[in-house]
């Protein structure tokens, strides 16, 4: 049996502690894409654990594997694995083969590029560590996989051929000159296969490395749950988000098939986990139709609009401080908005959500009002889900709803009492939400950890 989590927004719905809640049935957990952008925080037998390329079931007995989809750097990689074994823990981490290999000069290249954006306020708002500039190299057939870590030779020829291009690309189209470069081995080919090298030694030693799809298949044949873990959200997918303010991958529900080598079958066949917040937040730029007040340097127009009204800006600051709204990557404040339905309701038909976990709803307590976006308007049309491209997302008018708040509450007797405890304009706030995406709730967040979640549904016993 397979379950696969999904988050449904832009990223940062809280992906890591439902694979904790849910993931203790399960015998591997397997990341199907992205790469060591994709800060998570997990709590787990009350300590916090913050990841941002090992799968979160590594913190459990499970077997974390990072699929083919994946872009892997083996220096984040062996920093986790290792500190996560100082705090006494014995992480399983098996890596794909086929997967790329992130590599020193992918990171220089990528603030680089970012920076140029940035002068046309075309910036995508990235990281900086270098995931666009290894899936373009993977597009273009010039990528290093992690199998090619294991064999010197192959090594030093993927080397020979890519680091001259990105050495011309630097000093010719960017005018830097590598000398000047706080790290010039990035793109010394000598260098770069020394360390590497030796990488590859250690995933050969560790017996790391695997066929991803074959290893998960015969893993289901002999009756094993199999987890797969999304990362970052459906309205930054590469396909189906708003491009081209989005990743460089799919974290939609198909790219667990194309991440993993596993049939699109397999996947459909078992459960698909919308993870939702129960309000709306992003890092970086691109439209935001229910954004409550900006952010100086990410919101669009940010500057010339102002701060935006003293009430929004008052609820804004309270819900990113009641909700702790700041990357786990980057530090950086996260934009705050309404729960937008048109985004939930995209998110579902993407990937067939059969249940639904809502993160946060404590966040949201003292509030004496709330919000959801119901529908857009655009060009005098009414629209129930996202228009096709960021242009028209961005001038859309919001339709929506409005909701009594919900007081404080006691979240630790909630836990303990169950669903019938939330409160009650809370629980109508929820399932207006489940009525309307036609899709169950499986589980509701009233804190960080997994103990401090409602389950109303477990996906593994369906």
């Amino acid at each position: 049996m397979t379950v696969t989590i999904v988050g449904s927004q832009l990223g940062d719905e809280g992906k890591g502690g439902v694979v904790d809640l849910f993931g203790d049935p399960a015998d591997v957990v397997a990341r199907y894409q992205g790469g060591d952008n994709a800060g998570h925080t997990v709590v787990h037998d009350g300590e916090e654990y913050k990841l941002s390329l090992v799968p979160s079931g590594a913190v459990r007995e499970e077997i974390g594997l990072l699929g083919n989809g994946c872009v892997v750097n083996p220096r984040t990689l062996f920093d986790e694995l290792d500190a996560l074994r100082d705090r006494g823990l014995d992480p399983d981490v098996r890596v794909a083969e086929r997967a790329h290999v992130i590599l020193p000069f992918h990171r220089v290249i990528d603030g680089l590029e970012e920076d140029v954006k940035s002068e046309s306020d075309q910036e995508v708002g990235t990281t900086g560590r270098g995931i666009g500039p290894t899936y373009e190299d993977k597009a273009g057939r010039r990528g290093v996989r992690v199998g090619d870590l294991l064999d010197p030779g192959v090594l030093r020829d993927r080397l020979e051929y890519v680091v001259p291009q990105k050495r011309a690309l630097l000093e010719e189209v960017y005018e830097v000159a590598v000398e000047g470069l706080e790290d010039p081995a990035a793109f010394d080919v000598d260098a770069l296969h020394e360390e590497f090298a030796e990488f590859g030694r250690r995933l050969d030693a560790e017996d790391m490395t695997v066929n991803a799809g074959d290893f998960l298949a015969r893993a289901i044949e002999d009756g094993q749950r199999v987890m797969f873990e999304g990362a970052q959200g459906t309205i930054i997918d590469i396909d189906h988000g708003n491009y081209p303010y989005v990743t460089s991958s799919n974290p939609t529900a198909g790219g667990a098939a194309t991440g993993t080598g596993l049939a699109p079958a397999v996947v459909g066949d078992g459960e698909v986990v919308g993870v939702v917040k129960a309000y709306l937040s992003r890092v970086g730029s691109g439209p935001m139709p229910t954004e409550l007040a900006g952010v100086a340097g990410d919101t669009p127009g940010y500057a010339e609009q102002g701060a935006g009204d003293d009430e929004a800006e008052r609820i804004a600051t309270y819900i990113r401080e009641e909700g702790g709204e700041y990357g786990t990557v980057t530090g950086r404040p996260r934009r705050v908005g309404w729960l937008d339905l048109p985004m939930l309701r995209h998110a579902t038909r993407a990937s067939g959500f059969t249940g639904l976990a809502v993160n946060h709803v404590d966040t949201l307590a003292g509030l004496d009002e709330l919000r959801i976006g119901y529908a857009y308007e655009l060009d005098g049309e009414r629209l129930l889900t996202m228009p096709p491209t960021t242009e028209a997302w961005a001038r859309v008018d919001v339709e929506y709803r409005t909701f009594e708040g919900w007081p404080e509450a006691d979240w630790d007797d909630v836990v303990r009492t169950g669903y019938e405890a939330i409160p009650e304009n809370a629980r109508t706030y929820l399932e207006f939400v489940s009525e309307e995406l036609d899709t169950p709730i499986y589980a509701v967040g009233v804190g960080p950890g997994r103990e401090e979640s409602v389950v109303l549904q477990d996906p593994w016993e369906t």
